[in-house]
């Protein structure tokens, strides 16, 4: 019978690599993965940012996959509706490390990713990683890591059970992947921001 971890994220890709001890589970952006069993969760980030956190007491841990999508007026983005995409992304993690016996003031978290992979005015990177800093300050939450920034993309291996990260940066030539995977991901942002600003009703 398959277990409610395995049942709430069938959806995430699961791998077996003969280097690693346990089952790994490959999360795309805009998803995120729990596990009370001991897992590793892998992604790839460019731009994105990847929260590792868990519980080192009850042993419950996850990972997510988020970016921000970019606002319609930069010069007045004032952190408003374009965020609640991080904001979902981090309250969905520590919300199901706590239904699975989690307690918020035991929580580990360590920050990865944030890259400036772009070329262009707007480091979306460094945005997203001022964002979640800001959202831990807010929340009276703390990181013990904090990998965030440089022009690299970034491999990223998650032991939930250990808190235990690897860390791979990848060349900027080997990058034309992400990038894609990356803007085709904010433009599915873009689109349903836009589709939610006209589904708005003022009262």
């Amino acid at each position: 019978m398959a277990s409610a971890d395995e049942e709430e994220f069938r959806h995430v890709r699961r791998m077996h690599d003969e280097r690693f001890p346990y089952e790994i589970a490959a999360i795309m952006p805009g998803e995120f993965f729990v596990s009370r069993a001991p897992m590793i969760v892998y992604t790839v980030l460019g731009s994105c940012v990847s929260a590792c956190i868990r519980d080192p007491v009850v042993g419950v841990g996850g990972m997510n996959h988020f970016m921000l999508p970019e606002p319609k007026d930069m010069a007045n983005d004032s952190w408003g509706e374009s965020t609640r995409y991080g904001s979902f992304a981090m309250e969905s993690l520590i919300n199901e490390i706590l239904k699975r016996g989690g307690m918020r003031n035991r929580l580990e978290i360590k920050l990865f990713g944030g890259g400036r992979i772009y070329d262009g005015h707007i480091d979306i990177g460094a945005r997203n990683a001022e964002w979640v800093l800001n959202f831990l300050q807010a929340e009276g939450l703390h990181p013990v890591k904090v990998d965030l920034g440089d022009v690299f993309p970034r491999k990223i291996y998650y032991f939930t059970d250990s808190g235990r990260v690897l860390v791979k940066k990848i060349e900027r030539l080997k990058n034309r992947t992400i990038m894609n995977r990356e803007q085709e991901y904010a433009a599915k942002l873009q689109t349903a921001v836009h589709q939610d600003d006209e589904a708005v009703t003022l009262f």
